[in-house]
């Protein structure tokens, strides 16, 4: 059966990448993208919905019932900002909203875009895979059906996407080149997210080759 499915960060590379591998695939039926601005496009499966403040996520209740799967894609680089100012963002908020759907259906699929080299032991040196370490650890003790953590590294984007810097279309051939191992398209992200709803899988922490194959076309 067609899964229906909610998004966050359709505003974004990752989110916007993965909605629309969910808009042109079959075993989805229906996607709400929860962000805190307008996407602004129009299809058949596509309904949205404006949270200005996830940590308000609650207040959404009855519009968040009956999903099967949620793609948590909402990000932000850590560049130039504080330890305190990138855990509220990446961890406090994440880890609120999806304890609010947790509470409203359990039976539902999690999946947390993470970072190729995210610290699980939250000791490294690096503030941003530390607090991203903490983020996956602390979300698959939540008690969905399943809760995956994604870490994917370099991603080729859908060409119509319009939510890609300039400088990433220039650079992305040269990374493409050189680091092929690491390199996945936005495609193949939102295919292995589908699978994951769909199949479940082996692990709960997926590494780019797990993707890969979660991701390989059907």
């Amino acid at each position: 059966m067609p899964i229906k499915v909610m998004i966050t960060g359709a505003t974004g590379m990752v989110g916007e990448g993965v909605l629309m591998e969910c808009l042109q695939n079959a075993d989805v039926s229906h996607v709400l993208s929860i962000s805190r601005k307008p996407y602004g496009i129009t299809h058949p499966k596509f309904a949205a919905l404006i949270v200005p403040d996830f940590l308000k996520i609650g207040s959404f209740k009855e519009q968040l019932k009956g999903y099967d799967a949620c793609f948590y894609c909402a990000g932000i680089s850590s560049v130039g900002m504080k330890e305190e100012q990138y855990t509220m963002i990446t961890y406090t908020t994440t880890l609120h909203f999806a304890k609010v759907l947790a509470e409203i259906n359990p039976n539902m699929v999690f999946d947390f875009v993470s970072g190729s080299h995210t610290d699980s032991t939250e000791k490294g040196r690096v503030m941003w895979a530390r607090v991203k370490g903490r983020t996956e650890n602390d979300l698959v003790k939540l008690p969905f059906k399943g809760q995956y953590n994604f870490r994917p590294g370099i991603m080729k984007p859908f060409k119509e996407q319009k939510n890609v810097k300039a400088i990433f279309r220039i650079i992305l051939p040269v990374f493409l080149f050189l680091f092929p191992k690491r390199s996945l398209t936005l495609s193949q992200v939102g295919r292995a997210m589908i699978r994951t709803v769909k199949d479940g899988y082996s692990k709960q922490v997926l590494e780019i080759e797990d993707i890969k194959k979660l991701g390989e076309q059907q």
